[in-house]
């Protein structure tokens, strides 16, 4: 088992996680004692330089086999409905490579990746134009994958609230935010 997830790097990766591949098996280990919701992070995806060298060949394929190992895993012990597994980035990166080999911050475009959770998943929503610059088809809104999670967890969004830090209720995701009818 642990051959399959791999080893990784334990230190700090630049000025994020470490790329320790073992932290993917402690998630599943964690859910299979009963955890409700386990947050991973691995390494530093701010690549404003050495793209090829730093992402493509080292901290991407390091990332496969880890979430591959864990995704694989949850199926084979019948996992894969009772636990979302969810790989998600605060926003895309440029579509043109910069001076540095690098690419840079995008808000424009983004992406993530949605696996088990009872979710229809093996699909691709939403497109971008040929270059990745800007949607082109179906834009998904972060609270709609949120509302889709929540869902998951059995919360309505529509219905639950929690309080603020004045104790006023507040939505767990805006109004106009449903699930993703696409993930079923």
């Amino acid at each position: 088992t642990r051959e399959r997830y791999g080893q990784g790097d334990p230190k700090n990766f630049g000025d994020g996680a470490p790329r320790n591949l073992e932290h993917f098996l402690m998630a599943r280990r964690l859910v299979e004692a009963g955890a409700r919701v386990v947050t991973l992070n691995f390494g530093r995806w701010d690549f404003h330089s050495n793209n090829f060298s730093g992402l493509k060949d080292t901290h991407l394929p390091q990332f496969d086999q880890g979430l591959s190992a864990l995704i694989e895993d949850l199926h084979a012990r019948g996992m894969d409905r009772d636990v979302a597994v969810v790989a998600w980035g605060e926003f895309g990166r440029t579509p043109r490579i910069n001076a540095d080999a690098g690419r840079d911050h995008w808000p424009q475009v983004g992406g993530g990746l949605v696996a088990c959770g009872g979710f229809r998943t093996g699909q691709v929503i939403g497109a971008t134009d040929r270059t990745g610059s800007a949607i082109a088809d179906r834009p998904v809104h972060f609270g709609e994958v949120l509302s889709s999670l929540y869902k998951f967890l059995g919360l309505d969004t529509q219905h639950v609230t929690i309080p603020d830090l004045n104790g006023r209720p507040t939505y767990l995701v805006d109004g106009e935010h449903f699930p993703l009818p696409e993930l079923g």
